[in-house]
């Protein structure tokens, strides 16, 4: 069990609870899954391009990751029926809590001037998707190594009913959202302090 998922059980849970009133254990939100998912349109040209991507995402995850490819044929994109277009790996379980421990605590923090994740990319039922430009913030990543830069995107899964219990869910288990996420929220026009 990681220190997140120990967290998870000993505090979060019981936050939520005193927060939301919670009558049952099983209404109490959490994380079901992490889905990791990298595109690469350039993969299609270059086998060396797709060799780097899988071995940065068994870096990232720590789990081989599934070769996405195209179903049909589209001309405007020069590409056809059966070429690589991503790869993508979902992490369940302590695999997944780890993931997420390195990603609030080493990994965003490394973004040069960060000031927060942003809190716009909820859906309605409150799962959370994340969009990463540069790989190499990852701490598993060596830079020198590094011909060029992949991006990639990680989604939240919860079993949240909205954005509020999703949201809340997250902070408590760490995730750094701006401060101006809070400022447009507040109707009032008085800064949060």
């Amino acid at each position: 069990m990681t220190n997140l998922e120990k967290f998870y059980n000993m505090e979060v849970k019981n936050g939520l609870k005193a927060q939301f009133g919670y009558k049952n254990d099983f209404q109490i939100p959490k994380v079901t899954k992490v889905t990791v998912n990298m595109g690469l349109g350039l993969a299609k040209d270059s086998d060396d391009i797709l060799k780097t991507a899988i071995s940065v995402m068994e870096q990232i995850t720590g789990q081989k990751p599934r070769i996405n490819k195209s179903k049909k044929s589209i001309a405007g994109f020069k590409l056809r029926s059966g070429q690589v277009v991503g790869l993508s790996v979902t992490l369940r379980g302590s695999r997944m809590y780890d993931f997420m421990e390195r990603l609030i605590n080493l990994t965003l923090p490394r973004i040069r001037d960060f000031r927060g994740i942003d809190d716009k990319s909820f859906d309605q039922l409150g799962n959370f998707s994340l969009g990463i430009r540069d790989h190499t913030i990852f701490p598993e990543i060596k830079f020198d190594s590094v011909k060029e830069t992949i991006s990639l995107q990680v989604n939240i899964s919860t079993s949240a009913k909205n954005q509020v219990d999703g949201k809340k869910l997250l902070l408590l288990l760490g995730f750094p959202f701006s401060k101006k996420a809070e400022t447009r929220k507040n109707k009032s026009g008085e800064k949060n302090g």
